[in-house]
């Protein structure tokens, strides 16, 4: 069976377009999401996905519909194999059916780990280059005035973290940051 599945990211969006080209595919059944493609929860895919049994076929207009990386794509088409389904995309005409198809699903999945692993790779060279100029990770260390201001107003017991953090322009966890060594700051 061949089972659509359709994904606008707004309400003013129209999917028209899509369940045309998912009917014209043999779509017996089309499952749908208004949601951006960046979310992990879109209850129509899940449900298309529990609806799927072995030897179906999902079909999706173009790629962006189910996956926004190549990465992300990659392990949403292999969960689908593991449970025996094919996958296909109209616009781009790919899919998992024929050996060509999968030949071609495997390229998508080196390619997507070659890509991670270059983001990798550059991360810890920039990580190495700035340590070698001296510079360290983080946030910098508030300036003496700020931290004083900080340790007065704990210690004047007047104001909550959220209420000094508010004045100073900081986070309340900061606040914790600062005062767990004094008398009567948050535990350690």
């Amino acid at each position: 069976m061949k089972i659509g599945y359709a994904r606008v990211s707004t309400e003013e969006q129209n999917m028209d377009m899509q369940h045309d080209a998912l009917r014209a595919a043999g779509c017996e059944r089309v499952f749908e999401d208004t949601a951006s493609g960046a979310k992990e929860d879109r209850p129509g895919l899940a449900q298309a996905i529990d609806f799927a049994r072995e030897g179906d076929e999902l079909v999706v207009w173009r790629l962006d519909r189910v996956g926004r990386s190549l990465p992300h794509l990659v392990k949403f088409m292999s969960e689908l194999r593991t449970k025996g389904v094919e996958f296909r995309s109209t616009s781009e005409n790919i899919e998992t059916v024929t050996p060509g198809g999968r030949l071609v699903a495997h390229i998508f999945a080196a390619l997507a780990e070659f890509e991670v692993d270059l983001i990798r790779a550059r991360t810890r060279s920039g990580l190495a280059a700035a340590r070698a100029r001296g510079r360290k990770g983080g946030r910098p260390p508030l300036p003496p005035e700020k931290v004083a201001a900080l340790k007065a107003m704990w210690a004047s017991r007047t104001m909550t973290a959220d209420q000094i953090g508010e004045q100073l322009g900081i986070h309340r966890a900061t606040v914790f940051k600062y005062t767990k060594q004094l008398p009567g700051g948050p535990a350690a």
